[in-house]
């Protein structure tokens, strides 16, 4: 049996991490994509010697050229500009757009049959652009952010409760960033409502920890950003795809319709598998939860408009 071929554009951290995670999977052969001379095939070459030692098989090249990525299964676009201290990720926007523009045009034209996964942010604006550009059904296209956020608050859970973070499951929903929609009462301790263990200040503080999660590290690095929770959180969808598990994750997700929403991307719960998205899970939510998932997806069109008026 052929095994499938995952592309990752972008040998930064995120992207280099993407590799390492996947690569030790050992289902897949990778290629590392980025048009920084000697970058991926250096960092290509450092994951590759390490297979005799954890003893993976999986096929791995670094390159400057698309072609290499021809009629790849999947492809994680982690290209563009990182944030810096101090910027938000609404600032990143125009720069990344035009970085994402052509990226997504030259996977299309070599992978035309794949499944894109965005990582670059902001990430829900960033996917909207792909589907826009790539012209791929909404199941083909989505983004980082949920298994992301809710696995952030998770860890927070876990060691507020000191219980293992396999028995929190978090909900988070919305925007990747300041407008999150965090739903305490789906989120739960071997089921049990993380509002029946914690009080609500605790709650309160636990959540604004959350959304700021990508900010904190920033600031503690000073010089990069978050990578090895997000490589871990991509390689979870992409194991999702690959196998075909049928697992149900948090996905950056294009709604045409589902919870009240129209043309915008948000993260919401759906079904992952062969063909990428096979089902959008809709949470029956209060209309208080429903009204704050609807602010978050405005803006995400209030950076969808400014993209447009951008491009012209």
């Amino acid at each position: 049996m052929l095994r499938k071929k995952i592309s990752v554009i972008g040998a930064g951290s995120v992207g280099a991490a993407c590799v390492r995670r996947l690569v030790e999977r050992d289902y897949a052969d990778i290629i590392l994509m980025d048009i920084i001379q000697g970058l991926p095939q250096g960092k290509a070459l450092d994951i590759l010697e390490s297979a005799p030692i954890l003893n993976f098989n999986s096929h791995l090249i670094g390159t400057n050229s698309y072609q290499e990525t021809a009629n790849s299964d999947v492809v994680i676009i982690t290209s563009g500009s990182g944030r810096k201290p101090g910027m938000t990720r609404d600032e990143l926007l125009l720069a990344n757009m035009k970085i994402i523009t052509e990226v997504t045009r030259n996977v299309v034209s070599h992978s035309p049959n794949c499944i894109i996964i965005m990582v670059t942010n902001p990430v829900d604006a960033m996917t909207h652009l792909a589907i826009h550009t790539s012209q791929f059904s909404r199941n083909r296209v989505f983004g980082l952010s949920g298994v992301l956020d809710s696995a952030r608050l998770s860890s927070f859970i876990a060691a507020e409760l000191k219980v293992s973070v396999k028995d929190v499951s978090a909900c988070v929903l919305g925007q990747h960033g300041s407008n999150m929609v965090i739903i305490p009462r789906l989120s739960t301790v071997s089921g049990v409502p993380i509002t029946k263990l914690l009080p609500r200040e605790t709650i309160e503080r636990l959540e604004a920890r959350t959304i700021s999660g990508g900010e904190e590290i920033v600031n503690l690095l000073k010089t990069g950003s978050a990578f090895y929770a997000p490589s871990a959180a991509v390689a979870q969808m992409v194991e999702a795809i690959i196998l075909d598990k049928k697992e149900v994750l948090p996905c950056a997700t294009y709604l045409e319709g589902e919870y009240g929403i129209k043309d915008s991307v948000i993260g919401v719960p759906v079904k992952l598998g062969r063909s990428g998205i096979e089902e959008i899970i809709e949470l029956e939510l209060t209309m208080e939860e429903k009204q704050v998932l609807a602010t978050s997806a405005e803006a995400v069109r209030e950076l969808i408009n400014i993209m447009k008026g951008g491009s012209k």
